[in-house]
């Protein structure tokens, strides 16, 4: 959070602000590097804040020193995979997590989602569920979409996720019982695991390339899961 002197001045006022990130949210079609930041300022559109705005002021600068960046269409196999993340308690104010979730048809990434949990876990392994039931809905809805263009996928999709009580938990009936509060979660991403719908795997949180729409980063682990997103400069 920058700090902001007592006397400061907004960078925007609250309509411009408005119109600002009304537009941003466009931009994030072909720019998911910006989802993130995008998202948790769209959060206070009502009433921004001054740091809110100087925040905002950032991101622009950081559009304009990457205005020629954007999202290849890459010709590769067909063969969809998905990573799912959470940010547990994220929101300072009403400990909500994050969810983010980004699926690759190929090498070319095709889907991604930043968006805070509608309700509190209390646990980081329930936020992480709550992600992968949200990102096996959406990896079930391009697989039947792919099927309709006569791309059919005869194999378990792969869906990849950094924490292991998690993937213990969708694999593991006997601890259900500890975890009734996401008991629908589980059946559902249970039965299309048993139905070989997806697979689940155990990937390294280093690894991990949904974690840049989770929360914000350092400069360099940044750039590098802005690179695994392919996202890059144009040309």
């Amino acid at each position: 959070m920058p700090v902001i002197s007592s006397d400061a001045t907004p960078c925007f006022t609250q309509t411009v602000y408005r119109q600002i990130i009304g537009s941003l949210q466009y931009l994030t079609l072909t720019r998911p590097d910006i989802a993130y930041a995008v998202n948790m300022l769209s959060q206070h559109m009502h009433n921004p804040e001054i740091h809110h705005t100087v925040l905002l002021k950032k991101l622009i600068r950081y559009i304009k020193g990457t205005i020629g960046f954007g999202l290849p269409i890459t010709r590769s196999n067909l063969l969809l995979r998905t990573f799912s993340d959470a940010d547990w308690a994220s929101d300072p104010l009403t400990r909500k997590s994050t969810s983010g979730f980004c699926t690759f048809l190929g090498d070319t990434l095709v889907s991604w989602t930043v968006k805070k949990q509608p309700t509190v876990s209390r646990s980081s392994t329930e936020s992480e569920y709550r992600a992968l039931a949200s990102a096996t809905a959406d990896t079930i809805w391009i697989k039947r979409l792919l099927a309709d263009f006569r791309i059919v996928h005869n194999s378990p999709v792969d869906i990849f996720c950094d924490n292991t009580s998690t993937i213990a938990l969708a694999n593991n009936p006997v601890f259900h019982a500890r975890s009734k509060h996401i008991e629908i979660d589980q059946s559902f991403v249970r039965d299309h695991i048993q139905m070989g719908t997806i697979r689940l795997m155990s990937i390294s949180t280093v690894d991990q390339v949904a974690d840049i729409l989770t929360k914000p980063l350092a400069t360099t682990r940044f750039q590098l899961l802005r690179s695994k997103l392919t996202i890059g400069q144009d040309g």
